[in-house]
């Protein structure tokens, strides 16, 4: 039996329905070569909008090489970034024991990227629990299979099947107790129905409770696209005599539905924003094409952007849930930091020294020649 979850409520699908239903405003928005399937959001235009308006835009002279500090062409650029809103089945275990913590069991994997916290912060939420009353365990392969991490899909997926799992231990939980599911509230450690109120610690017992479930999304993406956007400003500096490339600063507008850590989130966009600097400007890989050797294979002759290379970078979150993406409302938000950074940086050079480089990475030897007059 195909169940849904949305927004803690439960029932059984009808044929051919998916298992994620729209409750929301009406879509606006359509693709072009296929205008019956909606955006679920589109929010690139107030992306761009918000990000010209914080940046400056507005004092950007647009002819190129006209812009001086001193010794310093001086140019803006812009690029949109687009990623796709990937929905993979996810799932998850949540266990009650007699002491009230709340321990969640899915082979999901932290990278680096936060799984732990979001998915402490989604159990603690629905259980109604401190998040130190919260243990997360991941990585295993005797737990439930979750949606995995990479692509910018496993935050809003991963939660996603740790909120199922928890609705339907809710359930276990009211059940039990013979209370109304429709009207329990789960807070402070405790749950509470009408005028009575029972702490999660007794209302598992002592042989405690578990409930495992799954997030599918049927023919969800078949009825709407949907995709995160972002607006990469920069402003470069290049030296007009030497040719020297320096990034100034930087500014990403994100609209990716509801943001499940701000702080985890924002460092994965200005870690994104900094591989977007090293592929514009200096990440090249050199290969000996006689003998397919790489001839600059580690770190010590494969340029990466350091500290000193990444000035101040703002990164702003659209304040924005998606209703129609998941129960979480959220969409991913880790390679969006990333893609049209590479374009913003080469539009940017365009406007410092009235030089257009198509080709990645644009090192001083592509463009020094046609650097306007040094006086």
């Amino acid at each position: 039996m195909r169940l849904h979850r949305v927004l803690g409520q439960t029932r059984q699908a009808e044929p051919g329905q998916s298992c994620l239903q729209y409750q929301g405003r009406a879509v606006e928005h359509q693709l072009p070569f296929q205008p019956e399937r909606r955006f679920s959001q589109r929010q690139l235009v107030e992306c761009l909008r918000l990000g010209a308006e914080r940046f400056g835009w507005d004092k950007r002279n647009a002819a190129p090489g006209s812009t001086r500090d001193g010794r310093w062409l001086v140019g803006m650029g812009v690029a949109p970034g687009f990623r796709n809103n990937l929905l993979t089945k996810s799932a998850a275990r949540v266990r009650l024991d007699n002491r009230g913590m709340v321990t969640v069991e899915t082979d999901m994997t932290d990278i680096g990227t936060g799984s732990y916290t979001i998915i402490a912060q989604t159990a603690a939420e629905m259980m109604g629990v401190p998040l130190d009353h919260v243990v997360v365990r991941l990585g295993d392969s005797a737990f439930p299979v979750s949606a995995g991490s990479g692509g910018q899909w496993g935050a809003n997926n991963s939660t996603s099947g740790v909120y199922a799992a928890c609705v339907k231990l809710r359930e276990a939980v009211t059940q039990k107790l013979g209370f109304n599911s429709a009207d329990a509230v789960f807070a402070d450690g405790e749950v509470r129905s009408g005028k009575r109120s029972v702490l999660l610690a007794e209302a598992a017992g002592e042989n405690g409770l578990a409930a495992e479930d799954a997030i599918e999304y049927g023919d969800l993406d078949k009825q709407y696209q949907q995709s995160t956007f972002a607006a990469h400003f920069v402003e470069v500096g290049v030296d007009v005599a030497t040719g020297e490339s320096r990034v100034r600063r930087m500014l990403a507008v994100c609209a990716a539905g509801r943001i499940l850590n701000p702080k985890s989130a924002r460092s994965q966009v200005i870690g994104a924003m900094t591989m977007g600097v090293g592929a514009a400007l200096m990440e090249e890989l050199a290969v000996d094409k006689r003998f397919g050797f790489f001839v600059n294979h580690d770190l010590a002759s494969y340029e990466v952007p350091v500290h000193a290379d990444i000035p101040h970078q703002e990164v702003i979150f659209l304040d924005e849930t998606d209703p129609i993406s998941s129960p979480m409302k959220a969409k991913g938000v880790g390679e969006l930091g990333l893609c049209g950074v590479g374009a913003a940086v080469a539009n940017a050079i365009h406007n410092a020294t009235g030089v257009r480089v198509r080709d990645y990475p644009i090192t001083l030897d592509k463009f020094l020649d046609r650097l306007p007059d040094a006086g």
